[in-house]
């Protein structure tokens, strides 16, 4: 049977054993985190078997962002700058492309195929001239032709809200490709037009290509505001910001005339009007006080009612 001092000398030995494994443990650990904290400059590389490395961009696809990411381009970017398109800015809504580039925003949404009204974003180009008169392409030319997204749907909602911006950023667009028409287009039959005063109140303020892109005409609140000539109404509504209760009418291929701030308006989008018809009258929506603010566009730019209406 072991004695005393035999079992003090084991359990001396116990300890010396169990401190030695807890040195070794201690030292261990060091060295592992060390060499995991280490960086190795003579890595393998890692091989992609998902299939996840970034693909090559395909023809049309633009370099976007500081990080090398590529996307599709937008609707219609390959049309941008020709005769006859249009490219989105920020603010844009069809009511407003439509009033300046001298068309029916309902025909915008046909040509381009537009599914919802609502929803163009900036850099996306448009049509913004019936297909038909394009310019033929040249010879070993590509036709271009306009992106469609889906087939427009009948009754579409007016659009009212501003072009959204797109998921990564476009090139801004220049002056030559923002608008549809570029130089001072030539006379032409349409513009053969007899027009009338749309209102027989006072000019409170003339033409200004920068401030003021029509006449304002006084009176008080409900006098007649009539049609200007024989056209067919391509706008009612106030979807326009700073125009209140607008009309918009198209009297040909190269004439329209608008009609803002009106507090009630008596026609409807399609309807065919005569030179003189009451069409609303008189407001203050959207202004400080009651007037009418009206603009002659030809081919959606704007110029001096003055010049086209007969001396008072």
């Amino acid at each position: 049977m072991p004695g005393f001092f035999d079992g003090q000398r084991i359990q001396a030995s116990n300890r010396r054993r169990d401190r030695w494994a807890a040195s070794f443990a201690v030292v261990l650990c060091a060295v592992l985190v060390s060499a995991c904290g280490s960086t190795s400059l003579n890595r393998a590389p890692v091989e992609d078997r998902a299939g996840n490395r970034p693909s090559t961009p395909s023809a049309g696809e633009a370099k976007t962002d500081a990080t090398g990411a590529y996307v599709k381009p937008l609707p219609g970017a390959e049309n941008a700058g020709n005769p006859g398109y249009y490219t989105v800015k920020s603010g844009d809504t069809l009511i407003r492309i439509g009033l300046d580039t001298g068309q029916n925003w309902r025909d915008i949404v046909r040509w381009n195929a537009l599914e919802n009204p609502n929803q163009i974003e900036v850099g996306q180009v448009l049509l913004v001239q019936p297909p038909s008169t394009l310019p033929a392409p040249t010879a070993g030319a590509a036709a271009s032709r306009p992106v469609a997204a889906a087939t427009a749907t009948a009754g579409a909602v007016p659009p009212v809200g501003a072009a959204s911006q797109p998921a990564a950023s476009a090139k801004p667009a220049t002056p030559a490709a923002s608008g549809a028409v570029a130089a001072a287009p030539a006379a032409t039959a349409d513009d053969d037009i007899a027009w009338i005063w749309p209102a027989s109140g006072t000019v409170l303020a003339g033409f200004d290509e920068v401030k003021n892109k029509g006449l304002d005409i006084g009176g008080a609140p409900g006098t007649s505001v009539v049609a200007a000539a024989d056209g067919r109404v391509v706008y009612v509504g106030a979807g326009l910001r700073g125009y209140g209760n607008l009309i918009i009418l198209k009297h040909n291929a190269t004439y329209l005339t608008a009609y803002a701030h009106n507090q009630s308006l008596l026609v409807k989008e399609d309807q065919s009007v005569k030179k003189g018809q009451k069409i609303a009258e008189m407001g203050s929506s959207d202004t400080d006080r009651v007037k009418l603010h009206f603009e002659v566009r030809r081919q959606g730019k704007p110029v001096d009612p003055a010049k086209y209406l007969p001396p008072r």
